[in-house]
């Protein structure tokens, strides 16, 4: 069984080399870039597991660049930066990241994230990579919404992880609670704002009325509960 990649981007060779040597030590395939130019260039020739970005780049936007990794790959992206403030934090997953580390960091916590990040998606990955309910149909193999219409709409691996976890368990609460056990996130003020902004663009991405949604229902103080019918194929 090959064994999972992980690629580091981070302009500091001391992280590059912590980071390197404890995911090897645990298991890991590990890539580590310094230069944004050179990890976008590997990604077109290698899709790793997980990648771990800096914000705090030399030659790029951090913030841009997890957006992309997030909605044009659907990579599964883990900030590790610096930047400790909550605002940093919750924008960060706001744009797509799955998890996001500060800091001075154990090295110890960052492979147990990573494994939480592939943990999530093996756990949702045994029912196939397309959906069909109310209309729509959410290819999973390539992060599209398709509308009956014809149109199509991409979501980001951060938006496909809540979808796909409505559409595993459809017409069933699941408390935030739930939701920050299946997805590996650290639950707190940042999480469930990031999970408010997926659900929110996922409402939007769905068409719904903001005011009267029909498929993903709020049921507050308690979770939330998807309506539709699904069918996987």
């Amino acid at each position: 069984m090959t064994r999972p990649l992980v690629t580091i981007l981070d302009d500091e060779p001391e992280i590059r080399l912590m980071l390197t040597e404890a995911l090897t030590e645990a298991g890991f395939r590990t890539q580590s870039f310094a230069r944004a130019r050179e990890f976008e260039a590997s990604l077109k020739r290698t899709a790793p597991d997980v990648c771990l970005v800096d914000l705090s780049l030399p030659d790029t936007d951090g913030l841009a660049l997890v957006h992309r990794l997030a909605l044009e790959k659907g990579a599964s992206v883990i900030i590790v930066s610096g930047r400790a403030q909550v605002q940093d934090r919750v924008t960060g997953l706001e744009l797509g990241a799955d998890d996001y580390i500060t800091k001075p960091f154990d090295p110890a916590e960052v492979v147990a994230r990573v494994r939480a990040r592939l943990r999530s998606g093996r756990g949702t990955a045994q029912t196939g990579t397309t959906a069909h309910f109310n209309g729509w149909t959410a290819h999973f193999d390539r992060y599209t919404l398709e509308h009956e219409d014809g149109t199509e709409t991409p979501f980001s691996h951060a938006e496909g992880e809540v979808l796909r976890l409505f559409l595993d368990s459809p017409k069933r609460l699941i408390s935030r609670t739930q939701m920050q056990e299946a997805l590996g996130g650290a639950a707190g003020e940042s999480f469930d704002r990031a999970m408010d902004v997926r659900i929110s663009r996922l409402r939007t991405k769905l068409r719904e009325d903001p005011r009267n949604p029909r498929l993903i229902k709020t049921i507050y103080g308690a979770g939330y509960i998807f309506l539709g019918d699904v069918n996987w194929s």
